[in-house]
């Protein structure tokens, strides 16, 4: 399936890019990458989901073909805004949110400042305290103090994505190599604002998850990767046991990143939860674009 490209202005003047997958009738589904990722890393998932839906994923500020912003700037509540300006650009009144990671916790505290515009809500590897304690949370601060800004030639940017993902497909690889990094003359480099989101995710606090966990008003399923570092087993299980609105289910042999690792199985997960809640195509419908 051909994606389409457009760029929005958000409230602060920045050019936001977004990817747009569907029929524009059908069913709306936003979807949000996790902390260095970028639009493409749905085109699979918007695959599988099919004409039945019409899908954005949103390169977040920083990332991918969005312009970058102030460090401090990349916090849960400038992502919020950003994702709040997009639905008002394309005018949506309910809709489906899917979210990996860092994605994950803006459409979380999405959700909680915006009761009832949610169909369903798929998170995808991240729950309260995610961010700040356990394994997972001292890796991804390693990884921002570690990060090379550069490398010396394809070959090495390839070489450091199989150290540091080594349960990544072949095609989660390819995808990387080509939507996250860039060549330039000096080798090659990220095409995300490295340094600036290494600063954010250095210092500032992340947002305690468990209040948007609490007040959830739509079907959500939380999706954990059986080998994942960053989710435990126990937060998944507290988390439905806070909350009749949660689902959860565990993807054997998957990390943290588990639409890269397991991406047939994820795709199917994902696939059969939405299918299941879909409205009519009336229901659906967006208003007017503002």
């Amino acid at each position: 399936m051909d994606a389409n490209s457009f760029f929005f202005l958000n409230r602060d003047q920045l050019s936001l890019h977004v990817l747009q997958w569907g029929r524009p009738e059908a069913t709306p589904v936003i979807m949000l990458h996790g902390l260095r990722a970028y639009a493409q890393t749905w085109s699979s998932l918007a695959e599988a989901l099919g004409d039945a839906y019409c899908m954005y994923a949103l390169d977040q500020r920083g990332r991918g073909l969005s312009d970058w912003a102030e460090p401090a700037t990349y916090c849960t509540e400038s992502y919020v805004r950003d994702l709040e300006d997009l639905v008002a650009h394309l005018g949506l009144t309910r809709f489906m949110l899917v979210g990996h990671s860092l994605g994950g916790s803006n459409a979380l505290e999405y959700a909680r400042q915006h009761p009832g515009r949610l169909i369903a809500l798929v998170i995808e590897d991240i729950g309260p305290g995610s961010s700040s304690q356990g394994d997972g949370a001292a890796r991804i601060r390693r990884e921002m103090q570690q990060t090379p800004s550069h490398f010396a030639d394809w070959a090495s940017a390839e070489a450091f994505w199989r150290t540091s993902r080594p349960g990544l497909s072949e095609a989660g690889l390819a995808s990387r190599l080509a939507h996250s990094m860039k060549a330039t003359e000096q080798g090659v480099t990220w095409r995300h604002d490295q340094q600036g989101i290494a600063e954010a995710r250095l210092s500032i606090t992340p947002t305690d998850l468990w209040p948007a966990v609490r007040k959830l008003d739509c079907p959500t399923l939380f999706i954990r990767g059986g080998r994942s570092d960053f989710l435990p087993s126990a937060t998944l299980a507290a988390m439905q046991a806070a909350n009749a609105q949660v689902r959860t289910l565990e993807i054997a042999e998957a990390s943290h990143y588990v639409h890269d690792d397991k991406g047939a199985v994820f795709n199917a997960a994902v696939a059969g939860f939405l299918h299941a809640l879909r409205p009519s195509v009336q229901s659906a419908q967006p208003l007017a674009k503002r």
